[in-house]
């Protein structure tokens, strides 16, 4: 088998492509920087200016199934120029790919895309599952719309589609965790908001076994990527501060405080999602990293 992978060079794309690699899949992959562009009989790169609309159309030469991961982060100041770059980055990107199908001879069955759990409505108390209809009034909420849609237009080439909801991503460089410990390795970690608020979380092995997972067998739908056990923001803060054998002394950071610092994009820190991962569960995936203290020892 052969796949195509956008992001292929990010966080989540190096973890998966190494397990690719291990299975015998072997890998073609986009890129905007030339000098990242390998070519070995396993994992070919090619360029792409989705900005242009320039893409080497022999990246889906010989392509079973295409995996898109790529999307500017959204941990960066919410300026409205940016605001735009998070959107297209993910909606443009997909365009590209979906016009290079339309207009080259392909073997592309199925189209798998990341999403985002930052779909579901805060709240403190609701368990969402992927069949809940209401959507986060706000940009994440927004982003999250535009971007399945752009996901389920490949529905119209004859391609089963896949979204894989993401939640909050436990790795040891980049993801969240990086930026939570900071603050603590300092001796200034605190809760945030109220601490209450869930944090659907998942260790980037699980995250890169569920993709690998969908491609091989060829899933179709919505999934939720996160661990069975969330946590809520003040148990993970004492869990990480424990184990790094620092001191929680401060006051929990007020709302207000956070709101004035981060503008628009505390809405990341102080939103509550209680996400389950049955669905993803009952098709037979298992989760290496059912428990958070697990999944922090591992990454220490």
């Amino acid at each position: 088998m052969r796949v195509l992978i956008t992001g292929a060079t990010g966080l989540i794309g190096s973890k998966l492509t190494g397990l690719c690699r291990e299975k015998g899949i072997q890998v073609n992959y986009l890129t905007t920087s030339k000098s990242k562009i390998k070519k070995e009989a396993d994992y070919k790169g090619f360029y792409w200016d989705p900005g242009s609309g320039e893409i080497e159309k022999e990246c889906i030469d010989g392509v079973q199934a295409i995996i898109h991961l790529a999307g500017a982060g959204i941990a960066e100041p919410w300026t409205n120029s940016y605001k735009r770059t998070i959107i297209r980055s993910r909606t443009e990107t997909a365009a590209l790919l979906l016009n290079t199908l339309k207009n080259n001879h392909h073997q592309v069955e199925n189209f798998i895309s990341a999403s985002a759990i930052g779909v579901y409505p805060d709240s403190l108390e609701k368990l969402y599952f992927e069949d809940e209809k209401s959507i986060a009034d706000n940009f994440v909420g927004e982003v999250v719309k535009k971007w399945e849609a752009a996901a389920d237009k490949f529905e119209t080439v004859g391609l089963d589609v896949a979204k894989i909801r993401v939640g909050l991503v436990l790795a040891e460089e980049g993801g969240m965790l990086e930026k939570v410990k900071k603050p603590i390795s300092l001796n200034m970690g605190a809760a945030l908001g109220s601490g209450k608020q869930w944090q659907s979380w998942i260790h980037i092995e699980d995250l890169a076994g569920i993709f690998l997972f969908a491609l091989e067998n060829h899933l179709v739908g919505v999934y939720n990527a996160v661990a069975p056990n969330p946590v809520t923001n003040k148990e993970l803060t004492k869990l990480l501060a424990k184990q790094m054998n620092k001191t929680l002394w401060l006051p929990n950071v007020p709302k207000i405080a956070l709101k004035t610092l981060l503008g628009e994009m505390s809405q990341i820190v102080l939103s509550s999602q209680l996400v389950s991962c049955k669905k993803i569960e009952s098709v037979g995936y298992s989760f290496k990293y059912k428990n958070i203290s697990r999944a922090l020892e591992d990454l220490a």
